[in-house]
């Protein structure tokens, strides 16, 4: 099967059948800065209702991440990773089709999660649930019976940096690219207790990669995006980060799909550099 990051909503209904295809349900939100917390959520009552035909359920919020991390959103360590890729029937030869509500952003999530811990065998659905339902595609609210399997955790750190490593990295030919809002990058808001950006970082927001039907913008139009923040192949290094590692998994799919393989993800973003005083801000 392919390696490619993205699959389409006609490719995915052909596929429905396929005994090796495991599709995830990862749907849910996130509120603005602004508002009081808790600040992310989970659409497990969307997907009891209705889902893609034999997709399993994951929750972003919980089931995926760190619960010893006081920023809630850390990717969970390789055991408990391991335990929910298992529950969900994902074995090691497993391809997943993983997709969301929110334009990618929670699915990518979870693609560069597996890529993580050395399951490449994944792929975002291009559009996501939006799309597949605006197309009239099948839906189901009956819950898949779905046997374990086993996942073998296999940390790849090609695909995430570190906040010592990021900092190593200041003044370099490294390139860093922030995806928050705009708002956020200048300082105005905040999801830690200092606002700003990390020194040297440029720019991109998430939705600025997507385009008007939910859908990743295609090569050429990401190469743009990027390179009118000045993003281009020189870079020897691109990290991503966000507030907590979710929308630079997307910014990092963006990256890849543009043919930027030389890039990465700084899990702890600005929930972890905004909160420690040792690190510069701008």
């Amino acid at each position: 099967m392919t390696r490619h990051p993205l699959v389409t909503t006609e490719w995915l209904q052909a596929h429905l059948g396929d005994d090796n295809l495991r599709i995830v349900d990862i749907r849910g939100h996130v509120i603005p800065p602004t508002e009081p917390l808790p600040h992310y959520f989970n659409h497990y009552e969307d997907y009891v209702k209705s889902h893609i035909p034999g997709a399993v359920f994951v929750d972003w919020v919980h089931e995926i991440t760190d619960p010893a991390d006081p920023r809630h959103a850390r990717i969970a360590p390789p055991e408990r990773f391991a335990e929910v890729m298992s529950r969900c029937g994902i074995g090691d030869e497993s391809f997943v089709v993983a997709y969301d509500d929110a334009a990618g952003m929670f699915a990518a999530r979870l693609w560069w999660a597996l890529n993580y811990y050395g399951h490449p065998r994944v792929a975002v659905l291009d559009g996501g649930w939006n799309k597949w339902v605006a197309e009239g595609r099948p839906i189901t609210a009956a819950l898949p019976n779905i046997a374990p399997a086993v996942f073998t955790p296999r940390p790849q750190p090609e695909w995430i940096r570190t906040g010592d490593q990021v900092m190593a990295r200041l003044n370099s030919s490294t390139r860093l690219v922030d995806v928050r809002s705009p708002q956020e990058f200048s300082g105005q808001w905040s999801r830690a207790r200092r606002a700003g950006h990390i020194p040297g970082a440029v720019n991109v927001p998430r939705q600025s990669l997507v385009a008007p039907d939910g859908t990743l913008l295609p090569p050429e139009a990401l190469r743009a995006r990027f390179a009118e923040a000045g993003i281009d192949e020189s870079a020897p290094e691109i990290v991503t980060y966000c507030n907590a590692g979710v929308s630079a998994s997307f910014g990092l799919l963006a990256l890849r799909v543009a043919g930027f393989d030389n890039s990465a993800n700084y899990d702890g973003s600005w929930k972890e550099w905004g909160n420690d005083d040792h690190r510069p801000i701008e």
